[in-house]
């Protein structure tokens, strides 16, 4: 089935409070990721005329493909190449007017990170300030670069909290990448003048997305270790964070602005896990206290001190406390500020993600 802009009038790209007009040339990296492909499709959707796609040359392009000839009236460029290539780079982001940063590294080593997020960041931001032309780079960060010890249990996490800063004890190469990635943003906006604005999703989710969030627990041995509890959890459907995204990278007035991206109507980790075994199948699950893991991991924590760190501390009490101490959360600023409201109801996203779980399982039995 074809699209055009003249199905939808009242698309994003008509509105007046934008800071590109429809032709602009705007860059996705990450395309061809789990979000990425649809923010691709979020912005073709909204109107816009002229998306460019980064993608790894090994990629799988069945999904561009098909939204390519899904909207033949617009143009969908495919570009390929390495973010490490400071060439491919200044290729990329030609005539770029915004960026949409999703590319990240997701090695599980402190060195992997940062070369495949940090040193690629510094590629991308030094080929836009070399073109000039850049209106906005839109980096797309996570909620692991937050840090909730000074908060209690139950207490609102929202974009004024604080941020992780003890990379080592936290043990997490990821949270690592993603914190230092904010760090050299804002370098090269005080010392640049780059316009930038950052948002923080949530636990992403949606059909495609194969495995439980680990902030409701922990599959191993064969058994699920229940760690949410009652903790409300921070989801955001696959759908509706792409549309955050897309509105953070082209609202006027929100540059230097941080916006978490968090659905409504949050349910606790014990009624998700509920809703899941009664839909996609039962599973051997233990449920364990806050309070049992978070000594746990100070054992964890203690045995890896003394032996040298010749067992890692994976399991560790920063770590604990950012995934399961139970915070709440808001979209409250996404909304007053990008006018963003959830195109998927959460009963109606569970609905189809539990679906396609089920549909996967069946495939795979």
């Amino acid at each position: 089935m074809e699209h055009s802009n003249s199905e939808n009038p009242h698309t994003l790209s008509g509105s007046d409070d934008l800071i590109i007009n429809p032709n602009d040339c705007i860059l996705v990296t990450g395309a061809n990721g789990f979000i990425g492909a649809k923010v691709v499709e979020e912005l073709l959707v909204s109107g816009f005329m002229h998306v460019r796609c980064f993608v790894r040359p090994s990629s799988n392009l069945g999904s561009i493909n098909a939204l390519i000839s899904r909207y033949p009236g617009q143009q969908v460029e495919i570009f390929q190449g390495n973010l490490l290539s400071r060439k491919d780079c200044q290729m990329a982001t030609e005539g770029v007017a915004v960026v949409l940063n999703l590319a990240t590294g997701n090695e599980n080593s402190f060195a992997g990170c940062f070369m495949n997020s940090v040193l690629t960041l510094r590629n991308l931001l030094d080929a836009v300030v070399e073109h000039h032309v850049l209106k906005r780079f839109l980096h797309v960060s996570s909620f692991a670069v937050y840090s909730n010890l000074s908060l209690r249990r139950g207490a609102l996490l929202d974009e004024t909290c604080p941020l992780e800063n003890r990379f080592m004890e936290r043990a997490e190469a990821y949270c690592y990448g993603k914190a230092k990635q904010e760090e050299l943003l804002k370098e090269y906006a005080a010392k640049c003048g780059t316009p930038y604005a950052i948002v923080r999703p949530g636990a992403v989710f949606g059909p495609g997305k194969s495995q439980l969030t680990a902030r409701i627990g922990i599959d191993t041995f064969g058994i699920f270790l229940h760690l949410g509890g009652r903790n409300q959890i921070p989801f955001t459907y696959v759908d509706n964070c792409a549309k955050a995204i897309v509105l953070a990278g082209l609202k006027e007035g929100v540059d230097g602005e941080v916006f978490n991206i968090v659905d409504d109507d949050l349910p606790d980790s014990r009624t998700f896990l509920r809703e899941y075994q009664s839909r996609v199948g039962p599973m051997r699950s233990i449920t364990i206290p806050y309070w049992m893991f978070y000594i746990l991991c100070y054992l964890w924590e203690s045995y890896s001190e003394r032996s040298h760190g010749q067992l890692p501390p994976v399991f560790n009490r920063r770590r604990c406390a950012a995934y399961w101490k139970g915070n709440r959360y808001s979209n409250k600023k996404l909304k007053s500020r990008l006018g963003w409201k959830p195109k998927v109801s959460f009963k109606e996203s569970m609905r189809l993600y539990f679906n396609d779980m089920t549909r996967s399982k069946s495939e795979h039995a």
